[in-house]
């Protein structure tokens, strides 16, 4: 410990960064740079007498200032008292260096020299013992280095004796001491070093006690300097305190996850020593057999799957490994799941067809759903062929529609006509090839393919998989999954169906595929050769109310708990909730506005007073005193019997007083203002520029508007498709007045698609447009019950389009009566139900003029110009 010395007025000062530098401790700094260096050398290294050194710390990094500004004066004043800095600087150098006000005098207790190769620097390393805090009171500047006037700020020996009497003093010095000691005691026990400390604990004061336990902590830089500052020796034995108290902690807190470590590993190795022990104890007793093992049950049940002869030969070589490892060997658990996989696959295990029955088919597919007559009678003819070669090869059936139609279900349908299990796998939106190919085993965490581990689940070698959203599949740089099919649904390949995590051929040949989308465009042609496309539109009105009211109804009420006798959904406002509620192809929407009515009744028959009825035979009991007491307000206890009744009986006890009936009151209140009006297309088409077309989309026909307006401008025409056709024919027309008059002439023409953000399939806009601008340029109104869908050439042929199906339906649905066609698409008009053609008036087009000549209210008003 150092003793007192007497300080000298000016102290050279060393720069000290990201460490404080405390009175009693000790430290080994390294000079390199040149300011460094020179001080060691003119106050140390060429005097025979080590002087003393003054350490300041350094706040912050250096401020680099510009070469223009005005160098500051080599001396820096003290700044105020709320200051914790001070700033110098000298000719030499144009930075600011912010000094800490307070630092530490040093001595010096060894100094070498070193020369750095090659470039031949001069270093020094000098360890230094801090002896006592001082305040800097001037700094200034000695050729390259600083020097600084200072005061020094330990107490005397009089003030000292003063403070030691205090009894917030004494305090403080008993419970430092206890925390140390009790420091001290821990890491001897760890590491057999506190004799030398728990000496300077009996000999150092209390005070400077403080700074050696502090400096010998890793604590931030703030907290040293909070400490150098803390000149009087309560606020330093307080601080003190809390330090070592934290790093007392810290210290436990360590331990005690060692301990909770070294306890986990010394309990596997105990449960090693223990198995080796058993296993020798059983071999010296004779008795090898481990009481029916893991093992000896996980061989029986792999000789028991049925693998082929090869696959037997790979899980047998497999299981003799996995009985040489130890359970705590790494690859142990995975070769065991491994086997497990192999053991529960279904090899040879397969479901009992029932006796094919085909009335019985078709009864159930009629049960289970309304209409879709081609639907039901492709998949009678493959139950047929079924029942005629019970192993033939049939093909892939890709039930293709809008949202809601009904495909999954008749996947279903099939599997219950076929007495198969049933199994569907999700693959939207599936990226990866592994989520049917399966993992390599060499992978963290792999697993089977999507396809056997749903074997796995149905346990059953020929069930009906379900192929759901095949045509959201993605691909990216982990693989193609729609590639993979390729193999999967290919009757020649998928007998070997290699995954990657089996790593053995599996039969997939016996399981009957069935695929579902919303398009046919996202399919890889590949694919879709290998299956065959049964198309399923959209449900008509006539369609749904049946739907309605001998599927979804029941349904509905049942998943509510309620029945008809709560209540009634009459025909005409199933027929308002599917007119201006729902405008979609499949049945979702509307079963979910039905659903919503339910919730509603739900709610009324709990709130409504419940009354209890009277059984058959029994008469009403009525005397003075009890009516009496009921109209006093009286309580009155009843003694209920219990009765042996079925739950029909219970169920029927507690009755409403009168039975729900929906009206058009309650549809507004219940799901609000309607949301579709006949009207719209009036409305819309009522001022000249629109026109309505008939779209296709992935939720199957739409009603497309398209707006045409003209502005102010430079003659400009945005165009899309072959809007360019109508100036080709604008003469023809009589849209100019005479040749050479040019129709954009000082005006630019911008078209419109609402609900643009909705993509659409195919070219079906190019009569639409081409009938808006000429309703612009006219300013002639278009029909507004006239629909019209249709490509044109440049010559003006209207050309066939795709999914008149499902555009006659939209047009149905939305209210049109007229609806423009292609000529050659008329042999389309034979998918569509005769009940919706009935309702609309078909007009073929052959030519753009054909077109609006039936667009146009009283016919187009320039046929009579006309070349043509």
């Amino acid at each position: 410990m150092a003793e007192s010395v007497e300080l000298p007025t000016r102290l050279a000062i060393l720069p000290f960064r990201n460490k404080v530098l405390l009175p009693g401790a000790i430290i080994r700094i390294r000079c390199t740079s040149p300011s460094s260096v020179k001080l060691v050398e003119q106050e140390l290294w060429q005097k025979e007498e080590k002087g003393l050194i003054g350490i300041l710390p350094v706040r912050d990094a250096l401020e680099i200032k510009s070469a223009g500004t005005d160098i500051l004066d080599q001396s820096s004043k003290l700044q105020d008292g709320s200051s914790d800095s001070l700033k110098s600087d000298t000719k030499k150098q144009n930075d600011i260096v912010h000094w800490h006000n307070r630092g530490v005098a040093a001595r010096p207790l060894h100094l070498s020299r070193g020369v750095e190769k090659p470039s031949g620097r001069v270093t020094y390393t000098v360890v230094l013992e801090g002896l006592c805090r001082f305040s800097v009171l001037e700094l200034s500047t000695r050729g390259i280095y600083h020097t600084a006037r200072i005061s020094s700020l330990e107490m005397t020996k009089t003030e000292m004796e003063q403070i030691e009497q205090d009894p917030d003093y004494l305090m403080l010095s008993r419970q430092f001491k206890a925390t140390a000691m009790e420091l001290i005691s821990l890491l001897e026990l760890k590491q057999k070093t506190g004799g030398r400390t728990k000496v300077l604990l009996d000999n150092v004061p209390v005070h400077k006690l403080a700074d050696i336990f502090v400096a010998s902590f890793e604590i931030s830089f703030e907290e040293q300097l909070s400490m150098l500052d803390s000149v009087g020796p309560k606020l330093r034995l307080s601080k003190a305190t809390e330090l070592v108290d934290r790093h007392l902690q810290s210290i436990r807190v360590a331990e005690k996850i060692t301990q909770k470590v070294e306890g986990q590993l010394s309990k596997s190795q105990k449960e090693f020593l223990l198995r080796q022990q058993m296993r020798a104890i059983k071999e010296e007793l004779g008795d090898n057999e481990d009481d029916e093992d893991d093992l000896v049950a996980l061989e029986r049940k792999m000789q028991k799957a049925g693998m082929p002869p090869n696959v037997w030969k790979h899980a047998h070589r497999e299981l003799r490994r996995l009985k040489k490892m130890q359970p705590q060997q790494p690859g142990y658990n995975s070769s065991r799941v491994y086997l497990d996989l192999l053991a529960d696959l279904p090899w040879q295990k397969a479901s009992e067809e029932i006796e094919m029955d085909l009335r019985a088919a078709q009864k159930r597919l009629d049960s289970d759903h309304y209409g879709l007559v081609k639907v039901k009678q492709r998949i009678i003819e493959y139950l047929a062929v079924r029942k005629l070669k019970p192993d033939a090869r049939g093909p892939v059936l890709c039930f293709v529609g809008p949202p809601g139609v009904g495909k999954t279900s008749l996947a279903s349908s099939i599997a219950a006509a076929l007495g198969r299990k049933f199994i569907r796998i999700s693959l939207g939106g599936v990226k990866d090839e592994a989520d049917i190919r399966g993992h390599r085993r060499t992978y963290v965490g792999s697993m089977p393919g999507r396809l056997i581990d749903g074997l796995k689940k149905v346990a059953v070698c020929n069930p009906v998989m379900l192929l759901d959203e095949v045509d959201k599949t993605g691909s990216d740089v982990r693989g193609d999954p729609a590639s993979a099919l390729l193999e999967v649904l290919d009757p020649e390949q998928n007998k070997t169906f290699n995954d990657h995590y089996l790593n053995v051929p599996f039969d997939l040949s016996k399981v009957i595929f069935v695929a579902t989308a919303n398009r046919m465009q996202p399919i890889p042609p590949p694919l879709l050769d290998r299956m065959e496309v049964i198309e399923l539109p959209g449900y008509t009105p006539e369609e749904k109310l049946q739907i309605a009211m001998k599927h979804l109804i029941p349904r509905v009420l049942l998943q509510h708990g309620l029945s008809s006798v709560f209540i009634e959904i009459p025909e005409a406002m199933v027929k308002l909730i599917i007119q201006r509620y729902t405008r979609e192809a499949g049945v979702r929407n509307l079963e979910r506005n039905l659903a919503a009515l339910a919730r509603a009744a739900a709610v009324r028959v709990v709130e409504q007073e419940q009354v209890v009825p009277l059984n058959k035979g029994m008469q009403g009991i009525s005397t003075p005193l009890l009516e009496n007491r009921l109209a006093d307000g009286t309580g009155v206890e009843v003694d209920l019997m219990p009765m042996s009744v079925n739950s029909q009986n219970i169920s029927n006890t507690f009755r409403i007083a009168s039975l729900l009936v929906v009206d058009e009151t309650m549809l507004e209140k219940v799901l609000g203002p309607p949301r579709f009006d006949d009207s719209e297309a009036a409305e819309r088409v009522a001022s000249p520029g629109v026109s309505v077309g008939l779209v296709w989309t992935a939720f199957g026909g739409e009603v497309q508007f398209v707006e045409a307006t003209e502005m102010v401008g430079k003659g400009e025409l945005h165009l899309t498709g072959q809007l360019g056709d109508v100036r080709a024919r604008a003469t023809d027309l009589r849209l100019d007045a005479a040749k050479g008059f040019n129709l954009l002439e000082g005006r630019d023409v911008h078209i419109h698609f609402p609900a643009g953000a909705v993509p659409k399939d195919g070219p079906s806009a190019g009569v639409t447009l081409v009938t808006s601008l000429v309703s612009l340029f006219t300013q002639k109104s278009v029909r507004s019950d006239t629909a019209m869908t249709g490509e044109m050439t440049l010559r003006g042929l209207v050309l066939p389009v795709g999914g008149v199906k499902d555009k006659i339906l939209a047009a149905h649905r939305y209210g049109i009566k007229r609806v423009i066609l292609p000529e050659r698409n008329l042999k389309d008009l034979v998918e569509v139900p005769s009940s919706v053609l009935a309702n609309l008036e078909i007009l073929l087009a052959k030519r753009m003029e054909d077109v609006l000549e039936h667009a146009f209210d009283g016919g187009c008003p320039w046929r009579q110009h006309s070349k043509l």
